[in-house]
């Protein structure tokens, strides 16, 4: 999957809910130009970037790595088969050519309308990218060992650890050790519009 698939779907879906770039622009707080910037590039926006877009268009952030997106019917149960979630590769390439050197496993990815984006992630063994986004994370170990770096201070975490944190503090993670760490991640989106 291409990164130019996000930034046609943004485009195709702000196009279809007729709302202007000046109106996506004031419901994500990022300007018209950054906005414009994004639906032309074929590089993928980082994800909190992407989250403030999706919360504004009232869909999931991983509604736009759909190769072929369309509205989804609201599902009331969303049932995912171990190792059967929707793989996020080949977008944002860093390193390995995943999401800023993550490996995602998105689940209840045919769920729409959803408050909470749940993934399995593989991070990277380097803490290339700094987040920070609107709502709240807990991470659990399910493999490995993962250094969370969170305002500035080191967490260890192995397997069975947990962690639940506001994402709007600036934060990223890495695995340590000779094999990825493997983490259920679930991210809360509490500003749906």
């Amino acid at each position: 999957m291409g990164e130019e698939i996000i930034a046609r779907n943004i485009k195709n879906l702000r196009k279809k809910r007729k709302i202007t770039l000046e109106k996506l622009a004031e419901l994500t707080g990022l300007t018209k130009g950054y906005l414009s910037k994004i639906e032309r590039s074929k590089k993928a926006p980082p994800y909190s970037t992407l989250n403030k877009i999706a919360l504004a268009l009232a869909v999931d952030a991983a509604f736009f790595l759909e190769e072929d997106y369309q509205d989804k019917k609201d599902t009331k149960i969303s049932f995912t088969k171990k190792a059967q979630g929707r793989i996020i590769k080949s977008v944002g390439s860093l390193a390995e050519g995943s999401l800023y050197g993550y490996n995602y496993e998105a689940l209840a990815s045919d769920k729409s309308g959803k408050n909470m984006e749940p993934f399995i992630i593989e991070p990277s063994f380097d803490e290339e990218a700094i987040f920070q986004h609107e709502g709240e994370e807990f991470m659990y170990v399910l493999e490995g060992r993962h250094e969370l770096i969170y305002d500035g201070r080191h967490y260890l975490m192995e397997k069975g650890d947990s962690v639940y944190f506001d994402a709007g503090v600036p934060h990223t993670g890495r695995s340590l050790g000779k094999k990825k760490a493997k983490l259920l991640a679930v991210m809360y989106n509490y500003r749906r519009l």
